[in-house]
């Protein structure tokens, strides 16, 4: 399955990697920041993101890692960083070619949405030397995502709610800082909704096309902390037609507080 298909077909879901899509009442400038003000973002080759959550670690979604290709280097605080090996969580299953060719004939892509949702969709980079420039992040530690207000953080697809991204791309752009609020979780996804202005945070946004294995922070005692990456999103109608990114739409994330044990075992059995 080629990463073009990918991209194509996942404006309706999800990935690869976005920037972050606004609100279309709130100037663009108010949510870019500078690479300096997220350090510990890990940017895939291309488009997609990890992060930074020990000296020679990144934790970012499985989908993001390059099927065909062996992932070889990651950019940390705008800093090549050579790639040692990749773990991919075992439960992680990439899509079938039949899915894919049946919502491009169709349009409906509501068993691709199943078949993404009972994936572990998660992956370590071990990277060949410790990142002694930038502090890793802590994971969040607690199971009670709903109702909590997430930071996201991003450099894929940008648009504003009103319209949504162009599914075309690009799918790297600048540097994007958005908020939102959760509003499920369970097993291993927390998700959250695009609210309209009129019930919306200030600066709320939504991660887009290019944001996969991007970080959703939570605050905990004053310090932000990864809780989620982003993975995949649900909107209506044709699956080749349709825009991400508009008010309404749904927004899953991989759960960490689920993958903690899977996390800390991988680290410490690697030394």
């Amino acid at each position: 399955m080629s990463r073009l298909l990918l991209i194509t077909l996942f404006l309706a879901l999800s990935f690869p990697a976005a920037a972050i899509v606004i609100r279309h009442d709130v100037d663009d400038s108010k949510y870019r920041i500078p690479v300096a003000d997220f350090p510990a973002l890990a940017d895939m080759p291309g488009e997609g993101h990890g992060v930074l959550i020990a000296p020679q670690w990144v934790v970012t979604a499985a989908h993001t890692i390059p099927q065909h290709a062996e992932l070889k280097q990651v950019l940390i605080n705008d800093v090549p960083r050579d790639v040692e090996r990749v773990v991919i969580h075992p439960g992680y299953k990439t899509l079938p070619q039949e899915l894919i060719d049946q919502a491009m004939a169709s349009g409906e892509a509501m068993l691709i949405v199943v078949f993404l949702a009972s994936s572990d969709d998660i992956a370590l980079i071990k990277l060949a030397r410790q990142v002694d420039d930038v502090a890793p992040l802590n994971l969040y530690q607690h199971s009670d995502e709903p109702g909590q207000i997430i930071q996201l953080v991003g450099k894929g697809a940008t648009g504003t709610g009103a319209k949504g991204h162009d599914p075309g791309g690009p799918n790297r752009t600048e540097l994007r800082r958005a908020y939102n609020k959760v509003t499920s979780a369970y097993d291993r996804w927390f998700c959250y909704v695009f609210d309209e202005p009129a019930s919306a945070l200030p600066m709320e946004g939504v991660l887009g096309n290019g944001d996969s294995g991007g970080p959703a922070l939570i605050q905990q005692q004053g310090q932000w902390q990864l809780a989620g990456l982003a993975a995949w999103k649900v909107v209506e109608g044709h699956v080749m037609k349709a825009w991400p990114g508009r008010y309404g739409q749904t927004t899953c994330n991989v759960r960490l507080s689920h993958y903690r044990q899977w996390i800390d075992g991988v680290i410490s059995s690697a030394g």
